[in-house]
């Protein structure tokens, strides 16, 4: 967004007054409108500056929240087995699946007496 100029808004507002039929001269009432628009147009330029940085910052945000994303659903390439992984045997898998099944199994004997 554009810097907005201090002297563009005393001017515009000037111009404003005068055509509800109020004329600002030059005087203390004057000058400390000037200051007034001075601060003003400070403040909304720090303000959009702020904004600024913060849609990069949170652009960056989510950027890196995508690339997790992205890591952590991605489908494993084939070249690594998933037997491969570290610390389980090939056969461990099936064999505590299938001590879940038994133990399930009786349970649900045990439930319909």
């Amino acid at each position: 967004m554009n810097q907005i100029n201090k002297d563009e808004m005393f001017g515009n507002l000037r111009n404003f007054l005068k055509s509800k039929g109020i004329e600002l001269q030059e005087g203390s009432y004057a000058e400390g409108i000037r200051k007034s628009c001075d601060m003003l147009a400070d403040t909304v330029n720090l303000s959009q500056r702020g904004f600024e940085n913060a849609k990069n910052a949170m652009g960056k945000g989510l950027d890196h929240l995508r690339q997790t994303i992205h890591e952590c659903t991605a489908p494993r390439s084939a070249a690594r087995p998933r037997q491969a992984r570290a610390g389980t045997k090939p056969g461990a898998a099936k064999s505590a699946r299938a001590s879940a099944k038994k133990s399930s199994a009786r349970r649900t004997k045990k439930g319909s007496k």
